[in-house]
């Protein structure tokens, strides 16, 4: 798309759409000022905050009952990737090694748990349609509680979630985050590793709330609750606490970003081991995307996971790219974390390319992406 022709900057967050565009900053204490921001922080740091002038309610027109992804494409303009162009930052091979340096860290007491994840990466069609046309497809073949899509092309930013994850919301002085840990296809799928790992991290998140919250405020009202999405399970936990006075945003992201259920316990020896190993920048895929209303002090955002962005910086034209990841502990086995990882994808890029149901018998992957066992491509 020419600069000229681009649709104006929006957000969405479930039923609210947000347009009027009116301030852009990387400055998070401005989420204390006022006024509704848009929020997308990638897990490499760069943080993008922009303040709509109007908000309001506008669900997208549901589809009928039978329409598929494709039909939801072509009535909204998107143009997905090729389903057999998908290809990964890291194979099969080298992911799985990967798990094994991590078990090995780990056997020296380096560290407790690592999210090791890969960017999958696909060439758009031209003309594609915009990142908005993909939310609305992704609303219809993979609902999620987090869905959301911020469209701020000057800005490098267009970004559209199926976040089934809460990194933070805030009523308030009340502060809450949802850790995700642990993915399977039904609930008898999960191993003691899955409960093991999802306790870790909500200790880590207590402690993280617990940097800025007030003595005695953190709780956990619900841990490893089995919570069901589109094509797989997972365990949640809640943990909650009252802020401190005087701790605003800039305390908050100091505390708590980025998210302790994708980087690791201890999670400076877990981001360091991350920046090591993993072979493509995370982008905004486990950072924060959300929205934060200072008027109301209210906000919500999502863990950057199940979550798609255009990339226009590259050369050869723009590119779709999603991240999918595992979180590594002493009890993992290398093939199964590699799985893990297609599971999370394999739903979601598929209704990207606007072929789900039918992807389950679509051709095999290349070699280095959803599947693949050897070669790493792209990226």
């Amino acid at each position: 798309m020419h600069a000229s022709c681009e649709p104006p900057p929006i957000a969405r967050f479930g039923p609210l759409l947000a347009t009027d565009l009116r301030d852009v900053t990387d400055d998070v204490a401005a989420l204390d000022s006022s006024g509704f921001w848009a929020v997308a922080a990638d897990f490499d740091g760069r943080t993008v905050c922009a303040r709509f002038g109007d908000v309001r309610r506008a669900p997208r027109p549901a589809p009928p009952p039978a329409a598929t992804p494709a039909d939801v494409a072509a009535r909204t303009g998107w143009r997905g990737p090729d389903p057999r162009s998908w290809t990964s930052s890291m194979d099969r091979a080298g992911y799985e090694q990967g798990v094994r340096e991590i078990r090995a860290r780990i056997a020296t007491g380096e560290v407790y748990q690592v999210n090791l994840c890969r960017v999958l990466t696909a060439p758009l069609p031209a003309p594609y349609g915009d990142i908005d046309a993909l939310g609305a497809v992704l609303a219809h073949g993979n609902p999620a509680p987090y869905a959301g899509v911020i469209r701020l092309p000057a800005h490098g930013v267009e970004i559209a979630t199926a976040s089934p994850e809460l990194f933070l919301r805030r009523r308030g002085d009340t502060v809450e985050s949802g850790p995700i840990k642990g993915t399977a296809r039904t609930a008898a799928d999960f191993l003691a590793k899955d409960h093991a790992e999802n306790v870790m991290i909500v200790d880590l998140v207590r402690n993280d709330l617990g940097r800025i919250c007030a003595p005695g405020t953190v709780t956990v009202p619900a841990l490893c609750a089995v919570e069901p999405h589109p094509g797989l399970v997972h365990l949640v936990s809640t943990v909650r606490g009252r802020l401190r006075p005087g701790a605003g945003w800039p305390e908050l992201f100091g505390a708590a970003f980025p998210p302790g259920s994708v980087s690791g316990a201890p999670k400076s020896s877990a981001l360091r081991i991350i920046a090591e190993l993993e072979t493509a920048p995370r982008g905004p895929y486990c950072g924060g995307i959300g929205w934060v209303d200072a008027d109301r002090r209210t906000a919500e955002l999502a863990v950057g996971i199940r979550t798609f962005w255009i990339d226009r910086d590259v050369p050869g034209g723009p590119v779709l790219r999603f991240g999918a990841g595992a979180g590594i502990t002493w009890g993992s086995d290398p093939g199964g974390e590699w799985a893990e990882t297609a599971l999370k994808a394999e739903r979601l890029l598929a209704v990207a390319s606007e072929v789900y149901p039918a992807a389950r018998e679509a051709p095999a992957q290349p070699s280095g992406g959803i599947h693949g066992t050897s070669g790493t491509r792209g990226v």
